[in-house]
């Protein structure tokens, strides 16, 4: 938004001569109606009357004149853009108002101009529905026209009553001064888009780069432009839905998971990914232009809010105002800016790390949230992070939000990581590259370490720092990440001592250590940076280092150990928790705090400490910490915790060295007491546990369907070429559930092994089948497959697709994610396609699309370039996808359409339909409510634009139904988010059910 050049843009010289033309021209002489007779309103003006020379359609153009003159030249719009015609519309009935005062032009000049402006808006239909910036506009608008046409009206020849003699001066004057006092002083819309412009460029420059951790070698730097360096990764949602169509597996790319839904709940491992992916979403929205994909957030102000910061003090959650300082912002917004961008719904509220508060204080954070959730209701979108097990499945369920769970790593995901990464450390990490990928394919611990991007860092950089060689097992790759940050870094950088310090490795383990245990022991993942300097310093004389500084020391640690960092001048935190997590387990082995791990064992922050600690311990220790873990499962009151618990021990026996046969068998045995899963969490806490969990779970003979379907996903989440042989028992399943989630895994192991043993053998029986790169595409027609439902991934490469697309002609294609460079290739020869989905933000036109083909529904979020007519060819065509902000010319494309039976609109955009189009073949409407009109939306606008329907489906709002009794017959179908109103009365032909 640009507001402040309001004022200029309204000035005098620029809009008189527009506004001017309302007015009917001056007649010959000196005085058309007596020397002191005022002169009544409708008979100076040019729309009205016999002889008018305007029409309302040009008053429409002069306002839209008007309106393009605010919002042209540098800067942005004073209101959304997509708002433009709305308001345009709506100062156009302020304006055509003038006819419809009963008053004179002594009387008006006498009201001025602030006083006639709010006459014209009482007289005028009230704008419904716009954003706050949009009606603040057009007050603004409409008291400067008020300006000027009265100080027309002062400067008629007619005008000429002694006693106005005074206010004419004085209008002229309050014109002039008001221009001024705009251009200099704007108000608070220029100073809110003065602000944005300074916050968004801030949140850019902090979040515009991601730490690689383990690029420190010679010569390269640790940060990525998070443009080049963000890895998209998939997020599972709910397998548990019932709508869900179960040939497809419920996954979705990560970042684009808020185009979709409002309120998301993420949930993703440590280092899967979830802070990266809340810096991504604020620097897309931050950009300009967009990213490929990310134009959803054009427009949105995000607001990054660590939990772990907001209550590294104990202090209460702050309200929208206290956003940025809470967050350590250093800038000062508007007062009310928050309040402003929320109560518009253009906020992106980022809340990280559910899981890095106590769980006490987690009801609390959850209130706070739900408080947030009521005060801004429409338009805004939130994301919510934190590890799997830290709240319950339906913790913010009834609050509408989508549950999603980063997945592991792909192959294909491993392998474009361990390709970015070597091109970042330079030229001296090329010859690596290809080992470290054949390995990868070869060397399953290597595989089964990594999975998340922080692994995949560490194993990367191991692999250069060892030349091609790696330690075993994920205590090992610690250690040796842990040796190669504190002493190796520097070393071969010949930093020599910067802070007049050298320490050998192991006291310098020995200090890190105790800040990690001290933030463990007391639920905290920032330390005050004071306590942190008085912790190093008790522990130097013990350690016999008393000749160094203590300052320098704490200097030294924090500066050049890798590990460390100052979130704030006044904090500390470590720079992954997944280091904290390894110091402070070895810590308490060292310590041998084995009562304080067991207690501890049910708190989802202490799971990978206690994992760890097993891997740290000997093994007479391991045996211990495993048996009484056993033992608490034992006394746990309910199935759940007993399961978690017993899970935890299988876990962490994946992580000790050596461990006592007679322990190692009895938890085998007691997971085995838990096998199978009965849902879908249960069967993925099961592949937890890794390969072991293979042996334990059953064969297809005599399962059940949903069990059979359960043990699948558990063992598909098992990432180790092992789990193939496994799945490919189930081959021969006839259940489509269980086949889909085959197919989903392909992209989880070997394409050859996986396509020979699983994939082959699969019924193609209404199952959709996912080729997403081009060694899946090449087993395809390895194999001669040609499935009839398709996915076809943007990284498959066009030679490839091509050759796909013409051995399949699949009936239903989705092309998944966005097309390089945007554009839509166009789809060949096909000739059986009833359904096609298009990625997002695909630029496309309707001659992109085959021709003669049976089309019956067709998705895409971004509309097409020639319009939406063209799809006139394909009368079988029945059904649209949802039209988020329809134009009037796309609206009137739609009367083109008349094959088209089902449709779905927002039902703000509904409002915005022209008189004219009427859509009378429509029987079949879903609308959603919500949005920023908070009193509630009427059905007029639906029962004028589809006066055929039959069923209505209503989502999300407030719906008045009082005239739903005007359609012949009409079911009203609403969720349980839906209120209605206006039901008395309702003839019995309208049936309306939840």
């Amino acid at each position: 938004m640009e507001p402040a050049l309001i004022g200029t843009r309204l000035a005098s010289a620029a809009i008189g001569p527009l506004l001017r033309k309302l007015l009917a021209g001056d007649g010959p002489g000196a005085g058309l109606t007596g020397a002191d007779r005022p002169v009544r309103l409708a008979s100076l003006l040019s729309f009205r009357g016999e002889k008018r020379t305007l029409t309302e359609k040009d008053v429409r153009k002069l306002a839209a004149t008007l309106v393009a003159r605010t919002c042209e030249g540098p800067g942005g719009p004073p209101f959304p853009p997509d708002e433009t015609e709305a308001v345009t519309d709506a100062l156009a009935a302020h304006l055509l108002a003038l006819g419809d005062l009963d008053m004179d032009d002594v009387q008006a000049v006498h009201l001025g101009p602030r006083a006639l402006a709010r006459r014209l808006r009482a007289a005028a239909p009230a704008p419904d529905g716009l954003a706050a910036d949009s009606v603040l506009y057009l007050d603004t608008a409409t008291e400067w026209a008020c300006h000027h046409i009265l100080e027309f009206f002062t400067r008629r020849s007619s005008f000429v009553a002694r006693t106005l003699v005074e206010q004419t001066r004085g209008q002229a004057a309050l014109a002039r001064k008001v221009d001024a006092l705009a251009a200099a002083h704007p108000g608070p819309l220029a100073e809110d888009a003065a602000f944005e412009r300074r916050y968004l460029a801030h949140l850019a420059r902090k979040h515009g780069h991601l730490t690689i951790h383990g690029i420190d070698l010679r010569d390269t730097r640790e940060e990525w432009p998070l443009d080049v360096a963000y890895l998209s990764l998939e997020a599972t949602g709910d397998a548990r839905d019932p709508d869900r169509d179960p040939r497809e597996h419920a996954s979705v790319r990560a970042d684009l998971a808020p185009a979709a839904h409002e309120r998301i709940l993420l949930r993703g491992q440590a280092g899967s990914g979830k802070t990266t992916l809340v810096q991504w979403l604020t620097l897309a929205a931050c950009a300009t232009p967009p990213a490929e994909g990310m134009g959803y957030l054009h427009g949105r102000v995000p607001f990054v809010l660590p939990l772990r910061t907001l209550t590294r003090h104990g202090e209460r959650l702050p309200d929208a105002e206290r956003f940025l300082s809470a967050a350590d912002c250093p800038l000062t917004p508007p007062d009310g800016w928050a309040d402003r961008v929320l109560s518009a719904g253009r906020g992106l509220v980022l809340v990280d790390g559910i899981d890095e508060i106590p769980e006490a204080e987690r009801g609390r954070a959850r209130d706070w949230l739900r408080g947030l959730l009521s005060a801004y209701e429409g338009g805004n979108r939130w994301l919510v992070t934190s590890r799997p097990t830290a709240v319950r499945d339906d913790w913010l369920a009834r609050d509408g939000f989508t549950e999603l769970t980063l997945s592991p790593m792909t192959p294909a995901e491993v392998a474009t990581f361990v390709r970015r990464w070597h091109r970042a450390a330079g030229p001296a990490a090329a010859p690596y590259e290809q080992r470290l990928l054949d390995s990868l394919r070869t060397t399953e611990h290597v595989a089964q370490l990594a999975t998340n991007p922080l692994m995949c860092g560490l194993v990367c950089a191991l692999h250069h720092e060892r030349r091609g060689y790696l330690p075993r097992g994920r205590g090992s790759l610690y250690e040796a990440a842990l040796s190669m940050l504190l002493v190796r870094r520097d070393r071969e950088r010949g930093m020599g001592a910067p802070y007049g310090v050298d320490l050998d490795e192991a006291p310098q383990i020995q200090l890190v250590q105790r800040l990690a245990y001290w933030m463990t022991l007391n639920d905290r993942f920032q330390m005050a940076r004071g306590h942190a300097e008085s912790l190093v310093a008790e522990a130097l004389p013990a350690m016999g280092l008393t000749d160094h500084a203590p300052d320098q020391v704490f200097a030294h640690l924090l500066h050049r150990s890798g590990l460390l960092r100052e979130p704030t001048a006044d904090t500390v935190d470590f720079v992954h928790r997944t280091f904290q997590d390894y110091l402070a387990a070895k810590a308490l082995v060292d310590h041998w705090d084995i009562g304080v791990l067991v207690r501890n064992a049910t708190d989802d922050r202490w799971e990978d400490v206690l994992r760890m600690a097993v891997g740290h311990a000997r093994p007479r220790e391991a045996a211990e910490i495993l048996s009484e873990l056993l033992k608490a499962a034992d006394a746990a009151a309910d199935r759940p915790s007993r399961l978690r618990l017993v899970l935890l021990a299988a876990t962490a026996l994946g992580h000790a060295t050596e461990v006592a046969p007679e322990v190692r068998a009895e938890i085998l045995r007691r997971t085995g007491e838990v096998i199978p899963p009965r849902d879908p969490d249960e069967a993925r806490e099961l592949a937890g546990a890794g390969r072991m969990v293979l042996e334990l779970l059953p064969g297809p003979e005599g399962l059940d369907e949903r069990t059979a379907h359960l043990v699948v996903v558990a063992a598909t989440h098992v990432l180790s070429d092992a789990a193939v042989p496994f799945l490919a028992r189930y081959a021969d399943h006839p259940s489509l559930g269980v086949r889909a989630q085959l197919v989903w895994a392909w992209q989880r192991y070997d394409a050859r092994a996986y396509a020979d043993g699983v994939v082959a053998r699969l019924d193609p029986t209404e199952l959709r089948l996912q080729v997403l790169d081009d060694e899946r595409a090449d087993e395809l027609l390895r194999l001669g497959l040609a499935p009839e439902l398709l996915d076809l991934s943007a990284s498959v490469s066009a030679d490839r697709a091509a050759a796909v697309l013409a051995r399949c002609d699949p009936r239903e294609l989705r092309l998944l994610d966005h097309p390089p460079g945007g554009e839509l290739a166009p789809l060949g020869p096909l000739g059986s396609l009833e359904y096609l989905a298009l990625p997002t933000d695909a630029v496309w036109r309707t001659t992109d699309l085959p021709e003669g083909v049976p089309l019956r529904r067709l998705n895409f979020l971004s509309l097409p370039g020639d319009g939406l007519a063209g799809l006139a060819r394909y009368p079988l065509l029945g059904e649209l996808p949802y039209l988020p902000e329809p134009t009037p010319a796309v609206w009137r494309d739609l009367r083109a359409l008349p094959q088209i039976e089902r449709m779905t609109f927002s039902a703000e955009a509904l409002a915005d339909c022209p008189e004219d189009v009427v859509l009378p073949r429509v029987s079949f409407l879903v609308c959603y409510g919500g949005g920023r009109r908070r009193r509630g939306h009427s059905l007029d606008d639906v029962v004028r634009v589809f006066p055929g329907l039959q069923l209505l489906y209503l989502s999300g709002g407030t719906f008045d139904v009082s005239r739903a009794g005007d359609l012949a017959a009409l079911r009203v179908v609403r969720t349980s988010s839906v209120v209605l109103t206006g039901t008395e009365g309702l003839p019995s032909r309208v049936r309306v059910s939840a």
